[in-house]
C-alpha cells in the first residue's frame, strides 16, 4: 500500500515538474517563447499568417514582400567598432533576404530590439503595410517571436514561414550564401544609414 501512494506521489510531483517546465518556455509577460526554440511549433502565430514555401514568391511579386531571416548567429558576435559579424560557421539562407540575427529570441536587450525595429523600418522605408515575411529553420520558435515582434510594433502585414530554409530547399527553391546585417556603432543611428542607402 504504501509502495502504491509513494509511487502515486511521485507521479504527482513529475506531472507538476513537467507543467513548471512547459510554461517556463514562455514569458508570462510578453508571451514571447523564451527556450527549446528547436521544437515543434503551432499551426497559427498571433500577429501574423503562417504560409508555405510556394506563397513566397507571389508574395514578393504581389506584395513586394520582404523577407527576414532571424536564424540565431550561433556564438557569432557583432564587431563593436565597425558592427561586421564574426561568425563560427555559415549560414544559406534565400536569395533577397535580409538576416538580422539573434532578434528572434524571446528576450532581446536594448541594443537588439533598436536592431531589429530600425531594420525593419529601414526595409519596409517605414512602410507598416509593408508585407514582411519572416522565418529561420523548419521547428524554430524564432521567426515565431519575430512574427508577434512586428505585429506588435504595428506592422500589419506580417507573414511566418514555418518552414524555414529547410521548407524553402525542400520545395526546390535555392540557398545562397548569407552575411547578418551590420550592427551600428552606438555613435551612428538608422537616419545615417538610411541617408547612405
Amino acid at each position: 500500500m504504501w509502495k502504491l501512494v509513494a509511487l502515486l506521489l511521485a507521479w504527482s510531483v513529475a506531472g507538476v515538474s513537467m507543467s513548471l517546465a512547459d510554461e517556463a518556455v514562455f514569458d508570462p509577460v510578453t508571451g514571447y517563447r523564451i527556450a527549446r526554440y528547436r521544437s515543434p511549433t503551432p499551426e497559427g502565430v498571433p500577429g501574423g499568417k503562417r504560409i508555405m514555401a510556394a506563397d513566397v514568391p507571389e508574395l514578393i511579386a504581389a506584395r513586394q514582400a520582404v523577407l527576414v531571416d532571424v536564424m540565431p548567429s550561433e556564438g557569432g558576435r557583432p564587431n563593436s567598432e565597425t558592427g561586421q559579424w564574426h561568425l563560427l560557421k555559415p549560414h544559406l539562407n534565400i536569395a533577397g533576404s535580409t538576416w538580422l540575427a539573434d532578434v528572434g529570441q524571446g528576450v532581446l536587450t536594448p541594443d537588439q530590439f533598436k536592431y531589429f525595429a530600425d531594420n525593419l523600418a529601414r526595409l519596409t522605408h517605414g512602410d507598416r503595410s509593408r508585407a514582411i515575411i519572416f522565418y529561420c529553420k523548419a521547428d524554430c520558435w524564432m521567426s515565431w517571436n519575430a512574427v508577434r515582434r512586428a505585429a506588435a510594433l504595428g506592422y500589419q502585414n506580417v507573414y511566418w514561414l514555418s518552414e524555414g530554409i529547410d521548407g524553402w530547399s525542400d520545395w526546390g527553391g535555392d540557398l545562397v550564401d548569407a552575411k547578418p546585417e551590420p550592427v551600428l556603432p552606438v555613435h551612428q543611428d538608422s537616419s545615417d544609414m538610411n541617408a547612405k542607402q
